[in-house]
């Protein structure tokens, strides 16, 4: 369901019920690109079905989907049209066009091109995960990407009328229990995986990455004790999960274990489906969020 998790916590009120958050994202609700409109987001129902509520309740937690249209007008075919419309303007005026009325042309092109394209969809799950005590809620966001979450957090701004949401952050810093883990020496709850990613920080930007490798060589970890920094590092948690997590706590490949391709392509309601799906990774999230807050020493 979700292969990405970027974590907020939530520092407002957020709706009591299932229903009163869908009527509320129902002021940001998703409507599809206008003939001269590049871009549109809004909310649609989680389950899939055309009438159903913009939000899921289930466990403990809400599941919503942002959905992204977008028109493809590559700058290329803009460009050609351009050219044709400047050969028909240096024929019938006898001169190059200026600077402000090449713009004006690019403009037109444009404006002409645009109901004429294709669009694409994307679509961007998020939840919010409920506990005892308010200030412990948190948001899940279905994305690495930074961009794409703003994204999602402004259209639930836009839905709710107001929203703060602060990037989860830990008393002590995750990449030092990263490192921890690395050299085996973390919680037996957490193994290396076979992926990871160092930065050297007197080298700027550079980076050094494995992928599906066997991280307890002596060779890898020798990188560590030489002074680079890791900054990305695949897990293995609790023998349920797997997943890499980098040093802002952003959770990416996430996988569980006993889950298969057949599994998730089983002929079953749907909607079941979905619940069962969206339980176990709430359910599981939760596990990993209490066991990196007791290690990390609580919620900064």
């Amino acid at each position: 369901m979700f292969r990405n998790v970027r974590l907020y916590r939530l520092h407002s009120d957020w709706p009591s019920s299932e229903l009163e958050l869908s009527d509320q994202l129902i002021n940001a609700v998703f409507k599809p690109c206008g003939s001269f409109t590049e871009r549109s987001s809004g909310f649609e129902p989680p389950s899939g079905e055309p009438d159903g509520l913009l939000s899921r309740r289930v466990g403990g937690a809400d599941l919503m989907r942002l959905r992204i249209q977008s028109r493809l007008l590559p700058a290329a075919a803009v460009n050609e049209a351009l050219e044709d419309r400047l050969e028909e303007f240096r024929t019938r005026t006898d001169r190059d066009p200026s600077r402000r009325e090449k713009r004006q042309l690019k403009e037109e092109v444009h404006a002409e091109l645009m109901p004429k394209t294709l669009v694409k969809s994307q679509r961007i799950s998020g939840f919010c995960l409920f506990a005892e005590d308010p200030a412990e809620r948190l948001l899940g966001i279905d994305t690495a990407s930074d961009t794409q979450a703003e994204l999602f957090l402004e259209n639930l701004r836009g839905a709710l009328g107001s929203l703060q949401a602060t990037p989860l952050a830990f008393k002590q810093p995750i990449g030092t229990l990263l490192t921890k883990i690395f050299l085996g020496q973390g919680p037996g709850n957490f193994t290396p995986g076979r992926e990871c990613r160092m930065e050297d920080p007197a080298a700027g930007r550079a980076s050094v990455s494995w992928q599906d490798i066997d991280l307890v060589d002596p060779d890898i970890r020798k990188h560590i004790r030489s002074g680079l920094k890791l900054s990305r590092l695949a897990v293995d948690f609790d023998d349920i999960l797997s997943c890499v997590i980098d040093n802002q706590g952003v959770i990416r490949k996430l996988r569980f274990h006993g889950v298969d391709a057949a599994d998730e392509a089983a002929d079953e309601n749907l909607l079941a489906r979905l619940d069962a799906d969206f339980v176990m990774l709430t359910g599981n999230l939760r596990r990993l969020m209490a066991a990196l807050k007791k290690l990390l020493e609580g919620f900064d």
